[in-house]
């Protein structure tokens, strides 16, 4: 199958992957063929990108990196004990939930480990809008295959995932009207936003199952090195290392995932803005760690190589991410192949990525409600 972006859709095209809404229903099942009103359907739902099969891309599989029933006990849990915190303002009244997002967390890194090589791939291409579960979920997932990738422990692991999986949960207690606001928010507005990371850290502190470090998670997320984040304006190594590669995490899934008010970026773009904070948001070790573990052209995109030629992704090396292989569908003229052939660029160093598929290039504008 081949990722499709929204405005190139045709009728009688047919999708190869599910699409979702934000709270986990499937909105249109994988064979269903598309017809005008559909798609008009899904550009209002602000959809960027639809996977669709084909002949010339058939045997490229798009693998999930959770298996479909984790994801959806996943999104049941998550949205089960946020919602039962929905403005909750006393200790005594949380429920204890630590022993069953353990037990989830250990589905998840089972489902993680059983990968011969996980890497960071989008886990909402086909989602309809962001929203806080869903979030949760890919920033846990993502810090876990990073957390994988710098070799840490079991119970590092779970303590980090814990900790990714609870980061937003002091949004619970954020007035929906600010929390949800589909525009720019006023200075005011975001210092409220802003108090979600030390509710967070009250809710966690003390709940039984739930490591300390998890709760630091929260607190911490959106410290950066320069001191410029908060709630504190911590520094370097004053910030602690999950709460380092978490930042990344949610800045990148935040980017990564469509708006009401803004199209998502494709990890290419996402990563060369999170760059941008390189020594001064985000550790540079930590940065080259992240670039080598994400996908940074999705399987199956169109892509244009330096060569004029026209392809797609139809595999990714996990040790040269930025280097994928890719069949070639049209030749530098345009015209489309009858016999498609591959071009591996890994090997193939003079050949090179110079755009994607319905992508505007340009370094994009990230507001600081997306990094911060």
């Amino acid at each position: 199958m081949r990722l499709v972006h929204i405005n190139l859709l045709q009728p009688g095209m047919k999708l190869g992957k599910r699409i979702y809404s934000e709270e986990g229903l499937v909105l249109l099942s994988e064979g269903v063929e598309l017809t005008s009103r559909l798609i008009g359907r899904l550009k209002d739902l602000g959809i960027g990108y639809v996977y669709i099969s084909d002949a010339a891309t058939e045997d490229i599989i798009i693998p999930d990196m959770l298996q479909e029933e984790t994801r959806r006990r996943a999104l049941v849990e998550i949205k089960q004990q946020f919602q039962s915190m929905s403005g909750l303002k006393t200790k005594s009244r949380i429920p204890h939930f630590g022993k069953a997002l353990s037990g989830l967390m250990n589905t998840i890194l089972e489902d993680i480990g059983s990968q011969k090589e996980a890497m960071i791939m989008l886990m909402d291409m086909n989602a309809s809008d962001f929203d806080l579960y869903n979030h949760s979920l890919n920033v846990c997932v993502y810090t876990l295959v990073l957390g994988v990738a710098s070799g840490y422990t079991r119970q590092q692991l779970m303590e980090i995932g814990l900790g990714a999986l609870l980061h937003d949960i002091g949004k619970t207690q954020i007035a929906p009207e600010i929390l949800h606001k589909p525009a720019k928010l006023s200075d005011e507005e975001f210092k409220i936003i802003q108090q979600h990371t030390t509710y967070g850290h009250r809710i966690l502190k003390d709940e039984p199952g739930i490591p300390l470090l998890a709760a630091h998670c929260a607190l911490q997320h959106h410290e950066r090195i320069d001191g410029s984040g908060y709630p504190f304006g911590l520094k370097d190594n004053e910030i602690h290392e999950y709460a380092k590669w978490l930042a990344l995490a949610d800045s990148y899934d935040a980017m990564t995932t469509n708006r009401v008010y803004k199209q998502a970026l494709l990890p290419h773009q996402a990563v060369e803005v999170l760059y941008t904070g390189s020594g001064t948001l985000y550790e540079q070790r930590m940065l080259e760690k992240f670039r080598d573990c994400v996908a940074i052209y999705p399987l199956g995109i169109s892509v244009t190589l330096s060569t004029g030629e026209i392809g797609v992704v139809a595999d990714i090396h996990s040790r040269v991410p930025q280097r994928p292989r890719i069949r070639v569908l049209k030749d530098a003229d345009g015209q489309t192949l009858s016999a498609p052939y591959e071009i591996d660029l890994s090997t193939a160093l003079s050949v090179m990525i110079t755009g994607v598929e319905g992508v505007d290039e340009a370094t994009p504008a990230v507001s600081r409600g997306e990094l911060f």
